[in-house]
């Protein structure tokens, strides 16, 4: 995923917290507990906690932030020539919902119904028969709920935006504004920091104090982010008003989301980096892991290799293939960075190394949801 800021001035690029991104991120976690193991404890009470009625409406609208993340929580990206400010309170972020117009909320409500044209100038379902044929299309597929849903939303945009607008605002008399008040102070000092880091020592240490998987190519002119997807948007669009702005999220890991939409003001939500969490692997590291492990008999060597240190001749009789071919399977295993060597006298000896092995499982999850 690229974003283009050649010629971006740096005061153009902000790091800001967002009640509405973080309240739907909320609501993804209390829709997807097991995308989010670190937060069970809180969905757990917080669904527990929840009013009927509250909860019948969040089953209506979940598709919104379930399988996909609507733009609708990020609604400063797409006021035209906007700032990239967002709202200091959720009344103020939803204020800035209220400004877009009907075709881009509805566009951006729908994404889960054309996720395949995102980025691309697709025309509005309001005002293209064929898009809106083909939202409502997508929407039976997900179940009569949604296409119910997208029904009204796009016969009668208006009344839904307030619907939604109402709902969001009892989530945060429910349950939310609790929440806020106690993840918001380590939002607010993390985008401080990050900010203070701009000032002072540039764009380059302040992106690489985002995330391991995003990286700054000073010389081109471009932020990539390592996702398991293809997408480029550029941050000096004057259409669409110049900058770049960087959301944290508490509730937001393993997922790291790049807005990137036609027109839209590009955005990169990022979880705020904690302690026990490693740094992520990069999609190319992890894929190159798992072909190394595919081999039939890498795996039997790794059995080896688990258990204690091996010579490439202890390997090579315990399988009844050659040496060479041993070497070979251990570069590909070495090169993956599943076996570390040392040398003890005149023999080296080879062992698996059981931490990257062991987080394999999290480091895949980690790639397919980041």
């Amino acid at each position: 995923m690229h974003i283009d800021i050649a010629g971006l001035p740096a005061d153009h690029v902000v790091f800001a917290t967002s009640p509405l991104a973080e309240l739907g991120l909320a609501l993804h976690a209390l829709s997807e507990p097991g995308h989010h193991p670190g937060l069970h404890g809180w969905t757990t009470a917080t669904a527990a906690g929840l009013e009927p009625d509250l909860a019948d409406r969040l089953l209506e609208a979940e598709f919104l932030w379930r399988n996909t993340f609507a733009d609708i929580f990020l609604p400063f990206s797409g006021i035209r020539g906007g700032d990239g400010r967002t709202g200091a309170t959720l009344a103020e972020d939803l204020d800035i919902l209220d400004r877009l117009d009907d075709e881009r909320f509805v566009t951006a409500a729908t994404e889960f119904t054309c996720s395949s044209m995102y980025g691309a100038d697709a025309p509005s379902p309001l005002a293209d028969p064929g898009m809106r044929a083909r939202v409502l299309d997508m929407a039976a597929a997900r179940g009569p709920r949604q296409v119910e849903f997208t029904k009204r939303l796009l016969a009668d945009p208006v009344s839904v935006r307030g619907w939604i607008r109402r709902l969001l605002e009892d989530c945060d008399q429910a349950f939310f504004a609790d929440t806020w008040r106690r993840v918001s102070v380590q939002l607010v000092a993390d985008a401080r920091h990050k900010t203070e880091l701009l000032r002072r020592k540039g764009l380059a240490d302040a992106i690489g104090a985002v995330s391991a998987a995003v990286t700054l190519d000073e010389d081109a002119g471009r932020i990539t982010v390592d996702k398991l997807t293809e997408g480029r948007t550029t941050a000096v669009a004057p259409e669409v008003g110049l900058g770049l702005t960087l959301v944290p999220t508490s509730f937001g890991w393993p997922h790291l989301t790049v807005l990137h939409a036609h027109h839209w003001r590009p955005v990169i939500h990022y979880p705020v980096h904690l302690p026990d969490l490693p740094s992520p692997a990069s999609v190319e590291q992890l894929q190159r892991r798992m072909e190394a492990l595919a081999h039939p008999m890498r795996m039997r060597l790794c059995r080896n290799l688990a258990r204690s240190p091996y010579t490439t001749g202890e390997l090579a009789e315990s399988h009844s293939i050659t040496a060479p071919e041993v070497s070979r399977h251990l570069s590909v295993l070495k090169k993956a960075g599943l076996v570390t060597t040392r040398r003890r006298g005149r023999y080296v000896l080879h062992q698996l190394d059981l931490t990257v092995v062991a987080r394999l499982g999290s480091d895949f999850l980690e790639g397919v949801l980041r």
